[in-house]
């Protein structure tokens, strides 16, 4: 059912709330995202786990490039 879960909007938002959870409570989201890769390149492509995983990355993907548009459209704005 991967399939499903990538049209369906509420599973992409939570995938989109761990990486930003991570962010807020000062984590390297880029080390996740490393991690992340690290897991799927050792992991059996027979585990069934790798396709969620895999689909894990591609959200985190794309919202670590919104996180770092974000972050350098506030690095030029003053408090």
């Amino acid at each position: 059912m991967l399939w499903l879960k990538r049209w369906n909007f509420i599973e992409r938002a939570k995938l989109e709330r761990e990486l930003w959870d991570a962010f807020e409570a000062r984590q390297d989201p880029d080390a996740k995202l490393a991690e992340l890769r690290a897991w799927i390149d050792a992991a059996d492509p027979a585990d069934p786990a790798l396709g969620d995983q895999r689909f894990r990355l591609e959200v985190w993907t794309t919202t670590l490039a919104r996180i770092r548009k974000i972050e350098t459209m506030m690095a030029g704005k003053k408090r």
